[in-house]
């Protein structure tokens, strides 16, 4: 048996004040709370997700797949993406074992939306996804809220 693993990252700025845009993270909407800067919805879970998943099945990263220079994204939800590339990772002849991933942000609060989260992006992705969140301890732009970041790490094998 083949076992590889990946890697994933994803960051994004929030918007400004006013801006109406929904913060989308692991296919949640959190109500009331400022939206994230980005191409597509910008939902930061389900890239780093499938940036980690594209590295372990070895197929490259999420920007050679969809990139934000083809207008076809433009405003498309991450758990669209994230179907996707389950696809591909499949095609490719891989089973995936499991996924993990860190949000590390200031605010939004991730434990009370943590299972809704985990719950979307386990049945997207066929496999056990485990989402905890972090904080950056008030350091840099991250602590400052200017926006949040996301880990992931995946496994996948094959025969």
């Amino acid at each position: 048996m083949k076992i590889r693993v990946g890697q994933g990252f994803d960051v994004h700025r929030f918007a400004a004040d006013g801006d109406d845009r929904a913060l989308v993270l692991g296919g949640v909407t959190f109500e009331g709370e400022r939206g994230l800067v980005g191409h597509s919805d910008a939902d930061a879970v389900a890239h780093a997700i499938s940036d980690a998943l594209l590295g372990a099945a070895g197929l490259g990263d999420l920007g050679m797949h969809f990139p934000d220079t083809d207008a076809q994204w433009k405003g498309v939800a991450g758990t669209e993406i994230l179907t996707r590339v389950v696809e591909m990772v499949r095609a490719a002849g891989w089973t995936i074992g499991n996924v993990d991933c860190n949000i590390v942000t200031e605010s939004p609060k991730i434990a009370p939306r943590r299972e809704e989260m985990q719950e979307t992006m386990t049945a997207i992705v066929g496999a056990p996804v485990s989402i905890k969140g972090r904080r950056a301890e008030q350091m840099g732009a991250l602590g400052r809220r200017e926006g949040l970041m996301c880990l992931a790490v995946a496994i996948v094998s094959a025969p």
